[in-house]
This record gives C-alpha cells, sequence and structure tokens, in this order.
C-alpha cells in the first residue's frame, strides 16, 4: 500500500485534493489506520483516480463525476463518454477562435477610424454574368453567421460542378439578399463564373444582372477579417455623397490554400445621394 503522500506523488495530485476526495465520498483510502489515521491506497485506486482526474477535467461536476464512476463503467463505455466530450470542448474551442477573429477584426475597424482611403476605391459598372450557384439561409449578416453557411455551399457547389463535367470559368462570385421570411436572415448565393446553358437542377444557372455603378476595394486575407475593408469602403461611399443600395458583392480573385493570401474585391451597388 501506498502513504497518502506517495499514492499522490503517482498520481500527479494534491495530498489536498485526496482529502477532499475522501470527504466526498468520491475516493475512499483503502485503508485507515485506526490508531493514527492516516490513509493508505493501493496501486490498483489509480484507475480509479484517472477516471475522476479526467472527467472533472473534461468539465463534469463531482457529482457527475460520481455518477459515471460508480456506474463500473467499462472502459470502451468511458472511452466514448470521453470522446464525446472532447468533441464538444473541441467544438467550443472553435467557437471561441472565431469569436477572437471577429474580436481582433473589430479592433481593426475601431483603430482604422478616421483613415478614409484615397486611391483604394474605384467607382465602375460591372458586366452581368453567369454563374451557377447553390444558396442557403444564414441568421443573419454577421460573419459568425455567414461563414459556416458559404463554405459548405461551396465545396457541395464544386462537387455538384465536377459530377456534371461543368469547369468554371472565372472566379466565385458571393452575394446576398434578405431572405423572404424576414427576421434579419440572410439568403446566402454562393456562384461561380461557368459558360453553360441556363438551367436548373443540382445547381442553378442564371445570368447576374449588371451594376450600373459599384464602389469597389480590394481585401486581401481570410474572409473573416473582412470587416475594416467593408467599413472603409462605407465611410468613402458615405464621404463621398453615395448611397448603397444593396448588399457588397464578393468576387474570389484569388483563392490559395493559405486564406490569408487570399485576394477579394467588394462591389457595392451605389447610386448618388
Amino acid at each position: 500500500m501506498f502513504t497518502i503522500g506517495d499514492f499522490a506523488r503517482h498520481g500527479r495530485v494534491s495530498v489536498r485534493m485526496l482529502r477532499h476526495y475522501d470527504a466526498t465520498g468520491l475516493l475512499r483510502p483503502a485503508h485507515v489506520d485506526p490508531a493514527s489515521g492516516y490513509r493508505h491506497y493501493t496501486a490498483a485506486q489509480l484507475a480509479r483516480l484517472n477516471r475522476i482526474i479526467a472527467l472533472k477535467d473534461l468539465g463534469f461536476t463531482l457529482q457527475q463525476v460520481r455518477d459515471i464512476v460508480d456506474e463500473k463503467l467499462g472502459t470502451e463505455e468511458l472511452r466514448g463518454m470521453l470522446r464525446l466530450r472532447r468533441a464538444e470542448l473541441e467544438t467550443a474551442m472553435a467557437a471561441a477562435a472565431a469569436r477572437l477573429v471577429q474580436v481582433e477584426a473589430r479592433l481593426r475597424a475601431i483603430e482604422s477610424e478616421g483613415h478614409m482611403p484615397t486611391n483604394d476605391v474605384v467607382i465602375k459598372s460591372v458586366p452581368a454574368v453567369r454563374v451557377a450557384e447553390l444558396t442557403a439561409t444564414a441568421a443573419s449578416f454577421e460573419p459568425e453567421d455567414i461563414g459556416p453557411v458559404i463554405g459548405p455551399l461551396y465545396d457541395e457547389l464544386f462537387r455538384r460542378l465536377d459530377a456534371a463535367g461543368i469547369t468554371p470559368t472565372g472566379p466565385g462570385v458571393a452575394y446576398y439578399e434578405d431572405a423572404a421570411e424576414g427576421g434579419g436572415r440572410i439568403s446566402v448565393h454562393a456562384a461561380v463564373q461557368v459558360s453553360a446553358p441556363l438551367q436548373d437542377g443540382p445547381f442553378r444557372i442564371l445570368d447576374l444582372p449588371s451594376l450600373d455603378q459599384a464602389a469597389t476595394i480590394v481585401h486581401r486575407g481570410p474572409m473573416n477579417t473582412v470587416l475594416p475593408t467593408a467599413q472603409s469602403l462605407a465611410r468613402w461611399i458615405d464621404a463621398n455623397a453615395y448611397e448603397s443600395t444593396g448588399y457588397p458583392r464578393e468576387i474570389n480573385l484569388e483563392c490559395p490554400e493559405n486564406h490569408d493570401d487570399w485576394v477579394t474585391e467588394l462591389q457595392t451597388p451605389v447610386t448618388r445621394s
């Protein structure tokens, strides 16, 4: 048997924690000396300790930990629960990382306030273009709602185009509209230029209308950091007596594997104020 100090060292926990687990009934000593009150543990108890620590570190409460370990779950069942919890934590971490990116984008937008682009914005007409597209609905126009929708849409669009033997002839064109159901929802259109007959099928092929006037600016980097660029364009539109008449189109000029090297042109339809 091990003294409580030895068991703590082998289990890589504190003596204080073992005493707490004893007091709560989560991990009792194998033997307590009736004269001295010294606690002793066996090597076999390390298995229960490992389960307790793993479950606690994964966010389970001590009551939940007790319920789980006292069920005497087999190794496979416990492994399955831990894998599920790990997946939940990974999802939470990914969501937190995405929120951090948006916080950083907002900070850059704040830092760029008062810095008006001069030569960056170009007013031009945009010709009609034929595209193949898939459409879905996002909860809002916020980046954290748009990103999870448009990425899978493009993946599926290219898969279906490949199956149909259609090769894109130009860059991707993402555009947006207010969804018919309202409530701030957005119709997300993931499109790419093609040369093919008009059709509705596994994807839609249509002619995207021309824009008589569009205020355009180039964004470099991933689209989840587009906010400072988009707001610079908005300030230019306002300062130069224009009004925007719709959501900006996003033209994917360069989309290498490294998203930091993406080049995207924003095209906001405008009219004179």
